[in-house]
C-alpha cells in the first residue's frame, strides 16, 4: 500500500453499500485515504474484516481510522446529545465498552492505526463519579488499544479545548489523541476552532474538514447546522494555515453529514477539490 502524503486529502465514510463498492463511489469523490465509521450495528467479526482487507487491498485504499459509533445515539440537540452520546449515559458504558474493544480488533484485522469516536460531554468537575467512571473507560480502551499498537482518538466539539486538554492529561495515556472537528466547535458552540487547533495541536493525530454555522441565537439547546466545505463559519483558508502553522503532517479527511448519498459525495468531491486548492 502506498505511503500518505503530508496534509493528503481523504474522506470520512460509512459503508454505504459493500466494501468493494463503497470504495469505488471514494475513489470517484477523488480520494485514496479515509476513515470509515460503524454503527452500532454492523457485524464486525473476521469474515467482515476479510472482505474489508481484501476491497482496501484491491483499489489501495489507505485506512487510516476506523470510528466508532453506537446503538442508541441521537444528535438532535444538545440535551439530547448529553443523554445519548458516547460513554456518558450509565446504562449502555458496559456494552459500548465491549463494542469499542471489538472495534479495535476489527481495525487490527484491517491493518488500521487507530480507532475514534465521540466520548460524549466530558464533565468538567473531575471529581465526580461519571468523570471518574468515563475516565476509566478511556483507559481501558486506551490499554486494548495499545496491544494492537493503535491510538485512540477523540472527537472534538462536545467540550471547550482546555477541558479536553485536561482529560487527555488526566488519563495519562501515550496513544490518547485527538480527531480534530473544526466544525463541532462550531455546532455545539463550544469555541473558536482556530484558537482550539492551537491549544490541542501536539495531541492532534488525524482531521476532520468539515464546516457549518454557529448555533441559533435564543434557541437554547439547538445545535449549529453542518453546511458543505467553504460555506460555513470555519474559514477553511485561515484552518489550513492553522495546520501549516502548528506542523500538522497528517490526513484531512473530508467528511459531510447531510443524508442523500448523492448529494453527500458530491459535496465531499467538491470539498476535496477545495482542500487541495488550498493546501498547494
Amino acid at each position: 500500500m502506498s505511503a500518505l502524503k503530508p496534509l493528503e486529502v481523504g474522506a470520512m465514510f460509512w459503508p454505504w453499500f459493500d466494501p468493494a463498492r463503497t470504495l469505488a463511489e471514494l475513489k470517484k469523490v477523488g480520494v485514496s485515504c479515509g476513515q470509515l465509521g460503524m454503527s452500532g450495528q454492523y457485524e464486525l467479526g473476521s469474515e467482515a474484516a476479510a472482505v474489508w482487507k481484501k476491497a482496501l487491498a484491491d483499489e489501495d485504499f489507505h485506512l487510516v481510522t476506523v470510528f466508532a459509533a453506537y446503538d442508541g445515539e441521537d444528535y438532535a440537540d444538545i440535551p439530547t446529545v448529553v443523554k445519548t452520546v458516547g460513554f456518558v449515559p450509565r446504562a449502555t458504558r458496559s456494552g459500548r465498552l465491549a463494542r469499542t474493544f471489538a472495534l479495535s480488533d476489527f481495525a487490527a484485522e484491517l491493518g488500521a492505526p487507530g480507532i475514534a469516536c465521540h466520548i460524549g460531554f466530558v464533565p468538567e468537575e473531575s471529581g465526580t463519579a461519571d468523570y471518574i467512571a468515563i475516565r476509566h473507560m478511556v483507559t481501558q480502551v486506551c490499554d486494548h488499544a495499545a496491544r494492537h499498537g493503535q491510538y485512540f482518538a477523540l472527537e472534538t466539539g462536545q467540550e471547550p479545548a482546555h477541558v479536553l486538554l485536561s482529560f487527555i492529561k488526566d488519563v495519562d495515556r501515550p496513544n490518547l489523541k485527538i480527531n480534530f472537528d473544526p466544525a463541532n466547535m462550531i455546532l455545539y458552540g463550544t469555541g473558536d476552532p482556530i484558537d482550539a487547533l492551537g491549544v490541542l495541536a501536539p495531541h492532534v493525530v488525524t482531521v476532520h474538514a468539515k464546516d457549518g454555522d454557529w448555533p441559533p441565537k435564543g434557541v437554547p439547546g439547538a445545535l449549529g447546522t453542518e453546511r458543505p466545505l467553504g460555506q460555513g463559519a470555519v474559514g477553511m483558508e485561515r484552518f489550513v494555515a492553522k495546520l501549516k502553522e502548528v506542523g500538522y503532517q497528517g490526513p484531512l479527511c473530508v467528511e459531510r453529514e447531510v443524508e442523500n448519498l448523492d448529494t453527500r459525495l458530491a459535496d465531499m468531491k467538491m470539498g476535496v477539490e477545495l482542500l487541495r486548492g488550498l493546501i498547494g
